[in-house]
């Protein structure tokens, strides 16, 4: 069996099993969703794929040994831009590569809200087109990306995930966006190795039940969007809202606008002073914070530049202090913003 250390590219960043797989990895990965580029219905806007490629080179260069994608992010772009820079890097560099499955396109209407499929063609169809794009052999982590809504149980399409694992086509599988009820009906057929909830200081409603699930079950758990979008980088203001073009789905998202936003970006100000004290920027306390919770094994932190790259890699190797987590949940008490716990139960 591969060791640990011979599985991906070596790193000096801290790094932490992933559940009860044979994969180490380190606190942050590196998101791929806003790499797909334009001209689909969550795209982030335009994006030159030559910066994505130096973003992505740049992040496992810092030492960041796991990428995160899905076959939807770009309606397959993301997937083939993240195998053209697996390509450019040598073997013994290159990351642990996770994707997604279970959103089904419309090749005739590329704005058209993606269909919820849990068949088992369907998945397998899936993988198949995945493997190509991203150019490997085996795909190191493979996630249903959403609940089905085909008809298709919870049951069945984990079976399936399950079987493609025997199979060895993918190393280890697991769920995005599911609830503990559901994870336990998955766990009772086969362990699920990996939940990939939304989790930030604004969007921690996971903590209630999920978080606990997974940390009880030696599930591994990969956050995303633990800065809100964006909204917690401390790089956010109102008139920058507003000027988001139209094909950037955060234009239309709830959290961007109204009182949300003034919350929202209150809160954002709010961890100044700790970044002051740690001397990193706010984004890295953002992601920060969601690593310091029980169960949370790494964060997915995009970036679309090698900037924003070293924008938050510092959370990689920053534990907060006690101190530091009681004054984000006074701020969060103090801003309204957000739902959820405000720390981590002592």
């Amino acid at each position: 069996m591969t060791t640990l250390k011979e599985s991906a590219a070596a790193t000096s960043l801290p790094t932490c099993r992933l559940g009860l797989t044979d994969m180490a990895i380190t606190r942050v990965g590196f998101g791929a969703w806003a790499i797909g580029g334009a001209d689909w219905a969550f795209a982030w806007g335009s994006q030159d794929d030559r910066d994505s490629i130096a973003a992505i080179s740049h992040a496992v260069e810092r030492g960041i040994n796991w990428i995160d994608t899905a076959a939807i992010y770009g309606l397959g772009h993301s997937e083939e831009v993240v195998g053209k820079a697996l390509a450019g890097l040598p073997a013994a560099k290159r990351p642990y590569v996770f994707t997604k499955c279970g959103l089904v396109w419309d090749e005739n209407d590329r704005n058209a809200p993606p269909r919820m499929v849990g068949a088992a063609a369907s998945l397998r169809r899936e993988v198949e087109g995945s493997l190509k794009r991203l150019g490997v052999e085996r795909i190191d982590l493979y996630q249903m990306h959403w609940p089905a809504k085909d008809g298709t149980p919870i049951e069945d399409y984990w079976r399936t995930l399950l079987d493609l694992k025997n199979e060895g086509k993918v190393r280890a599988v697991g769920l995005s966006n599911h609830d503990a009820a559901q994870l336990e009906a998955a766990e009772r057929m086969g362990h699920v190795d990996t939940l990939q909830p939304p989790f930030s200081a604004i969007r921690r409603d996971v903590a209630t039940a999920e978080l606990p699930w997974c940390h009880a079950h030696d599930t591994g758990v990969i956050v995303y969007s633990p800065m809100q979008a964006g909204l917690l980088s401390g790089r956010f203001s109102t008139e920058r809202v507003q000027a988001l073009p139209k094909d950037d789905w955060r234009s239309r998202s709830a959290e961007f606008s109204g009182d949300k936003l003034t919350r929202n970006l209150k809160l954002a100000d709010a961890f100044k002073p700790i970044a002051e004290r740690h001397s990193i920027t706010v984004a890295a306390i953002a992601v920060a914070w969601t690593l310091a919770w029980p169960g949370v094994t790494a964060a997915i932190v995009g970036a679309r530049s090698p900037a924003q790259v070293d924008g938050w890699l510092d959370a990689a190797t920053l534990e907060l202090t006690a101190k530091d987590m009681a004054d984000v949940a006074a701020a969060l008490k103090t801003t309204g913003a957000g739902a959820g716990p405000l720390a981590p139960a002592v």
